[in-house]
C-alpha cells in the first residue's frame, strides 16, 4: 500500500502519458495499482547500456537523456525524453540488454515504472490500449527515422533551430520564453557538433533577431515561423 503522496504522483504519471489518455477509469485503476515511482538525482542512471530489465519506464518529472558511447569513449545523445515519454520498451519486449544509457538530466527527476508481467496483463485485457500503444510505437519509429536525417542531412544551423523548436514546444514556453533544459555541451552532442559551434549559431540567431537570450540558458523565440522555416518544419 503506497502513501497518498506517492499514489497521487503515480496517478499523475499515468495521466500524462498520451497513450494512456482516453482510457476508462475502470481500465486505468488496475494500471495505477501496479505503477511505482522513484526519484533520481542529476547524473544518476536509470539503466546503463548492456544491462537488462523487464520494465516500462515513464518520465513523470524532469528530463532523461538516452546516450550511447563511441569506441573512443565519446558520448552521443540519441534522444531527449520529456514528461509523458516512455522508454525501455526494447528490453521489455525482446528480453535483451539495453542498447543505450538512460540518465537523469536534472535533480529531482521522477520516473514511473511498470513491470513486464503487469504491463502485458493490462494490455491483454484492453484491446483499445494495445492498439494505441502500437500507434505510439509506430510514432517512435518515425521519430527515429527522422532523427537519422536530422543528423546526417541538415546543416548545424538547421539542427539547432529544430532543437530549439522542440524545447519550445515540449516545455510549453510562455511567450516563447524557456530555459535550455540541457547544457550547451549536451546540446552540442545532441545535434552532432561542438559547444563552440552552438554558441556561434545562437549568437547568429540573436543578431538575426530570431531569438533573444537572457543569461547563459534562458531563451525567447521571437520569430517562431522563421525559425521553423530554417529547421525545415512546415
Amino acid at each position: 500500500m503506497c502513501c497518498d503522496h506517492c499514489c497521487a504522483r503515480e496517478t499523475s504519471c499515468i495521466a500524462t502519458v498520451p497513450v494512456f489518455k482516453g482510457m476508462d477509469e475502470s481500465d486505468l485503476q488496475p494500471l495505477q495499482k501496479v505503477t511505482r515511482s522513484r526519484s533520481f538525482d542529476k547524473g544518476e542512471f536509470i539503466f546503463r547500456e548492456g544491462e537488462r530489465s523487464e520494465t516500462l519506464f515513464v518520465v513523470n518529472k524532469g528530463l532523461i537523456k538516452l546516450t550511447k558511447m563511441s569506441s573512443e569513449g565519446k558520448e552521443q545523445i540519441v534522444r531527449i525524453l520529456f514528461p509523458g515519454d516512455f522508454f525501455g520498451l526494447f528490453s521489455l519486449l525482446k528480453q535483451e540488454n539495453h542498447y543505450m544509457n538512460a540518465e537523469a538530466v536534472g535533480s529531482s527527476t521522477v520516473i514511473c515504472y511498470i513491470e513486464k508481467k503487469d504491463f502485458l496483463n493490462t494490455m491483454e485485457k484492453n484491446a483499445g490500449l494495445s492498439y494505441r500503444f502500437l500507434l505510439a510505437v509506430n510514432d517512435r519509429l518515425y521519430e527515429a527515422d527522422e532523427s537519422v536525417g536530422f543528423l546526417s542531412l541538415m546543416e548545424v544551423e538547421q539542427r539547432l533551430a529544430r532543437a530549439l523548436i522542440l524545447f519550445h514546444d515540449k516545455m510549453n514556453a510562455n511567450n516563447g520564453v524557456f530555459t535550455l533544459p540541457i547544457t550547451k555541451k549536451d546540446l552540442a552532442s545532441y545535434i552532432g557538433t561542438t559547444p563552440e559551434s552552438v554558441s556561434r549559431k545562437l549568437l547568429s540567431f540573436v543578431s538575426q533577431k530570431l531569438i533573444s537570450m537572457n543569461g547563459r540558458r534562458q531563451i525567447q523565440i521571437l520569430e517562431v515561423g522563421q525559425l521553423k522555416k530554417i529547421a525545415g518544419i512546415s
